[in-house]
């Protein structure tokens, strides 16, 4: 199947990016490319684009976008959480921007063997990195039904998360839980009818909160926000795109603290603590996909746009 994912907010980002011609940008999620392309066209030819992403599929098909910007693009397969050290081995120690666009790919979801969805029977999978010897498999047979209420609860914000971690124990007590379509239909015995006729897919939240506790995707972006802040050239920019609440608040946590890091008393007259701003938030609220996008991509629908920029 051919690598094809729909950038969210496209040209929402790349504008947010404020893009200097001769700068070097990451795009610490490259997927297809998308972003990364509207970059590109940007910059000169002194310019510098470095993609990074841990999806071999991804690599190859961002690789084969882009080729026609020769040497301005350099690619990295490597998680984003190793960004500081992939780019010291280029001789890079500063940026003019980053961009992150988390979550699971629309090619990661369409593709049945990568085990994301839940509208397709398929091997547990959900690795994004194929290199990573864990599996969704794993986790569903091996935690104890505490973990797995945890993860539920956390990850998914499943108010059912207990009943389902409950019935995932029970059922693989019988025979190992192998596939996406027998995960789904121990959810759907989980969770009642008259809740499932009006709240989506039973499964979205579970899926979901398993994808997230396998790939480390939260702790990897509380890790690396910081970091990625202090990379950044003054005046350069980092984007975001979020697809769910739990990233959305660590984004937002992140950019105000970089923004107001100081931690004296609200009573005290003058800052003693020494804490100094790193930049500005320059979305206040985040921004949304047009109606129109959301039409013609229904993965937009859940996206928010945040920008910070480092002073």
């Amino acid at each position: 199947m051919a690598f094809e994912h729909t950038s969210v907010l496209l040209h929402e980002t790349v504008d947010g990016l404020n893009v200097v011609p001769d700068g070097i940008y990451v795009d610490a999620t490259l997927g297809g490319g998308g972003h990364a392309f509207e970059v590109c066209r940007r910059l000169s030819d002194k310019g510098r684009l470095i993609g990074i992403d841990q999806d071999a599929d991804a690599i190859e098909a961002a690789g084969k976008r882009l080729e026609g910007f020769g040497e301005k693009v350099t690619i990295i397969r490597s998680n984003y959480r190793d960004m500081k050290p992939r780019l010291h081995e280029l001789g890079i120690d500063k940026v003019d921007g980053i961009t992150l666009d988390l979550g699971v790919s629309s090619y990661q979801l369409d593709t049945a063997e990568r085990g994301f969805s839940y509208r397709v029977d398929a091997p547990l999978d959900m690795r994004m990195d194929q290199r990573q010897k864990r599996t969704a498999r794993d986790i569903v047979n091996g935690y104890s039904e505490a973990e797995l209420y945890r993860v539920i609860r956390d990850y998914g914000e499943d108010r059912f998360a207990k009943n389902i971690a409950k019935h995932i124990v029970a059922e693989r007590a019988k025979a190992p839980i192998e596939t996406t379509g027998q995960l789904n239909e121990i959810i759907r015995h989980s969770i009642p009818m008259k809740i499932q006729k009006t709240s989506g897919h039973p499964s979205k939240r579970t899926f979901q909160a398993i994808r997230i506790e396998l790939n480390g995707e939260l702790d990897v972006l509380k890790d690396s926000l910081d970091e990625m802040i202090d990379m950044l050239n003054p005046g350069g920019r980092i984007c975001i795109i979020t697809f769910h609440s739990l990233e959305d608040r660590i984004v937002k946590s992140a950019f105000r603290k970089n923004e107001n890091p100081c931690i004296c008393p609200s009573s005290f007259p003058v800052c003693v603590c020494g804490r100094v701003s790193k930049g500005k938030v320059i979305t206040r609220k985040p921004i949304l996909p047009s109606e129109e996008e959301m039409e013609c991509n229904s993965r937009s629908k859940s996206a928010k746009l945040r920008i910070f920029e480092r002073c």
